[in-house]
């Protein structure tokens, strides 16, 4: 038969009120019982001399582990950050970036772009450019970037056409809205059949085919390739081509953009459909959307169009055009160049009523050289006779009058693209070498 005895409420009090007195030995003897037994016996009713924890204790750790930072709750339950640390892995309660209602940003950025290299490009695009919440956190001598995930879904929501929820696995976020499911389903539709990867020598030989056949347009070359229209068009420009798809009938009678075509078009966007999706929808081409959208709403970013539109039809909250817009909206090119035209020359004039400058139309003339002056060794504009006006040429890659003295093949803009993209190669190039 077992010796073990029932501690009874007399042998409990007995030690609460002698343990700080006696010894574990003189209590034994005092109640009869092992040394090993008092000692269990006095750490389970918390008699010691260390701070035990009350159950109070550890169910506000559990409540806050994760929501109030290390020395908060060490400050609030008046223990040091160690004994937070401990306790909290005796709970079971896991890290503390882990256990409240967030995120850190590399963790988001993973989830949905399948990509965490890329830290300062999504630093600027989606914290910078387009206001993604983001708040600092302190654990230990670490501060991380987190982003609560109410905030996110929030901010989600407004910007629903720059994310491709495609990649984003159901519920690898937690809970998600209601509209998260059925952006899913589009975004699948739209970019499923897209590639994004880098062309392969058989996809450029397909190209090439298709083209020299000149019977299709960007729209039939984007379903064959899986490539979106804009891709391709880099594309030809990258490979130096001279074919180019079959340019679509933008003038004639089914070309006519009715009302219900705008219609849907509105609602399109107010959805969250892709161009390509809205394009099928009104039957014309993704870059023929992009077009119209830009032509009303001076931007193809569905999200600021979708904020600019609004509950209202089509046109609501469009933006008046600067001049630079102006100068290449075919609806106000006219008005704004004669206006400009008109501008010009009065400012000459007035230069030259006040003699500011007797070359008054080296702007405008053939014959003016920066360093040489006058290349005609003419005095001034009034009494020259050499006059000669500069003559507009086409930019090769985007078909752009400008204005130069020398013989150009890029206009300004485009020349300075191409340089652009020379500097970021050898970037790439020189960063390989040093490896």
């Amino acid at each position: 038969m077992s010796n073990y005895r029932h501690w009874t409420p007399e042998e409990e009090q007995y030690i609460r009120d002698h343990w700080q007195t006696q010894t574990e030995a003189e209590m034994a003897a005092a109640l009869d019982r092992p040394e090993g037994a008092v000692r269990a016996k006095r750490r389970g009713i918390r008699c010691s001399p260390k701070k035990t924890w009350l159950p109070e204790e550890e169910e506000y750790l559990e409540e806050h582990w994760g929501a109030i930072s290390l020395p908060d709750l060490a400050r609030h339950l008046g223990r040091t950050v160690n004994a937070i640390k401990v306790r909290a892995f005796r709970l079971g309660l896991g890290g503390m970036l882990s256990a409240g209602d967030y995120v850190t940003f590399n963790q988001l950025m993973l989830t949905l772009t399948d990509n965490a290299q890329s830290y300062s490009y999504q630093m600027k695009s989606w914290v910078k450019n387009r206001g993604l919440p983001i708040r600092t956190k302190r654990v230990d001598k670490c501060v991380w970037r987190i982003v609560y995930l109410d905030e996110f879904w929030e901010w989600a929501e407004k910007h629903r056409s720059f994310i491709d929820f495609s990649k984003l696995e159901p519920l690898s976020l937690g809970k998600e809205p209601d509209w998260v499911p059925e952006q899913r389903r589009k975004d699948f539709q739209a970019f499923a059949l897209q590639r994004k990867d880098p062309w392969t020598m058989d996809e450029d030989s397909q190209l090439k085919r298709l083209l020299k056949k000149q019977q299709y347009g960007y729209a039939e070359l984007s379903e064959i390739l899986h490539r979106s229209e804009g891709a391709i068009a880099r594309r030809c420009r990258d490979l130096g081509l001279k074919e180019r798809p079959v340019r679509a009938d933008n003038h004639g009678k089914d070309s006519v953009w009715t009302d219900a075509n705008y219609q849907a078009l509105a609602e399109g966007i107010r959805h969250g459909d892709s161009y390509q999706m809205i394009g099928k929808a009104v039957d014309r081409s993704e870059k023929a959307v992009r077009g119209k959208v830009y032509f009303t709403y001076l931007t193809e970013n569905a999200d600021k169009v979708r904020a600019m539109l609004g509950d209202g039809p089509w046109g609501q909250g469009a933006p008046e055009p600067t001049v630079r817009q102006g100068f290449n909206l075919s609806r106000t090119r006219t008005e704004v160049r004669k206006n400009l035209s008109i501008l010009d020359a009065i400012l000459r004039k007035r230069m030259n009523d006040l003699g500011w400058d007797d070359f008054w139309q080296r702007g405008m003339c053939q014959h003016w050289d920066n360093v040489r002056g006058c290349l005609m060794k003419c005095s001034d504009c009034d009494s020259c006779s050499q006059f000669k006006r500069i003559r507009p040429q086409y930019c090769r890659l985007c078909a752009r009058e400008f204005l130069d003295r020398r013989k150009q093949e890029l206009c300004p803009k485009c020349r300075a693209m191409r340089k652009k993209q020379a500097q970021r190669k050898y970037a790439v190039l020189r960063s390989r070498g040093q490896r």
